[in-house]
């Protein structure tokens, strides 16, 4: 995308990731994990679902009923809830360049088309970090690792995401530098990280870049000034992008992908 520039006007720059994050050091020094996160990690429930097994006595560590929360356990520790022997599942990391008419959901009432469905059989159950809607397409990660999903959903990460935008109309210069400028969506500043006119397209194609995680925010911005998004893609989530990745097709993340996620 090309920068469009205007006297005394602020310019907003999409944040730059360095190509090389320092390695991750493993702490091989901690031997022991909550009682409660070791049995999320394992799929059986959620942390706050755990407490409640352990705090009804349903919970066993090596033969004996463990009640108290916090309780830590270490990785060669047995761990059993009814005749059940729970063991960490693998943590799953997925890349989907989602395409439209899909929902971004594991179920559908209406039996509408899902995510999921693209995903086929898989030997762990993954969840979408994250939603997209129906009629949008672009990057859309999957995992079973609940701590970084959170940590990625959370309004605090901050994460900048880049969208293309196809609006009905060029979008004039003034409305692009006010939106850049910061818009007013229902009485709260909405912070632009960057947004531009893409190279060698109409004028009605557009990039954004922003880390507001609001429902339908990208629509919902270029509607305050006048024009309907006809198409929307994401087409980078953080540091990740979706190159080499068709329209509903799939990838498992890297391992350094995965680290500069929770780097994040």
């Amino acid at each position: 995308m090309k920068n469009n520039k205007a006297n005394n006007k602020k310019q907003y720059k999409t944040r730059k990731y360095p190509k090389d994050y320092k390695k991750i050091k493993s702490d091989d020094s901690t031997t022991e994990i909550r009682l409660n996160k070791f049995i999320a990690n394992c799929g059986y429930c959620s942390r706050r679902d755990a407490d409640e097994l352990i705090l009804t006595g349903s919970v066993l560590v090596n033969g004996k009923i463990v009640t108290q929360l916090g309780t830590k356990i270490k990785d060669t520790d047995k761990v059993m809830i009814g005749d059940a022997i729970l063991k960490p599942e693998k943590k799953i990391y997925i890349l989907m360049n989602k395409p439209k008419d899909y929902i971004t959901t594991s179920k559908d009432p209406h039996n509408r088309k899902t995510v999921m469905s693209l995903l086929g059989d898989l030997q762990y159950r993954v969840y979408p970090i994250g939603r997209l809607d129906r009629n949008t397409t672009g990057i859309l990660l999957f995992t079973n690792d609940g701590d970084l999903a959170r940590k990625l959903s959370h309004p605090s990460s901050k994460i900048i995401k880049l969208y293309e935008v196809k609006l009905d109309k060029n979008l004039k210069f003034n409305d692009l530098q006010n939106i850049a400028n910061g818009p007013i969506i229902n009485g709260h500043k909405i912070y632009i990280d960057d947004i531009s006119y893409i190279d060698n397209k109409p004028k009605s194609y557009v990039g954004i870049a922003l880390h507001s995680g609001q429902n339908h925010i990208v629509k919902r911005i270029f509607e305050n000034f006048g024009y309907k998004v006809q198409s929307l893609d994401r087409t980078m989530y953080g540091p990740i992008t979706k190159k080499s990745v068709p329209r509903g097709t799939w990838r498992y993340l890297t391992e350094s992908e995965v680290r500069l996620l929770k780097r994040l």
